[in-house]
C-alpha cells in the first residue's frame, strides 16, 4: 500500500506504508509512478513473509 501526494509543479511523490520508506519523489506520470512502486521491495514485507513461512522449532524433552 502506498500513499501518493501531488507538488505544486504536477510532480508525484509516493511513500510505502509499510516500511515508511520514500520510493519516488518528483515523477512526471502516474504511469511511471506504478512501474516504480511495482519494484519497490519493502523490508517489512519481506521478513514477515520469511517468518510466516519458518517452521516453528520443536522442543523436545530429554528424560534421564
Amino acid at each position: 500500500m502506498y500513499s501518493r501526494t501531488q507538488n505544486d509543479n504536477g510532480s508525484y511523490n509516493t511513500r510505502c506504508l509499510d516500511c515508511f520508506m520514500t520510493i519516488a519523489s518528483s515523477v512526471e506520470t502516474e504511469h511511471e509512478l506504478d512501474a516504480l512502486e511495482r519494484r519497490h521491495i519493502c523490508p517489512e514485507k519481506a521478513l514477515a513473509e520469511l517468518l510466516a513461512h519458518e517452521k516453528p522449532v520443536e522442543v523436545r524433552a530429554h528424560l534421564n
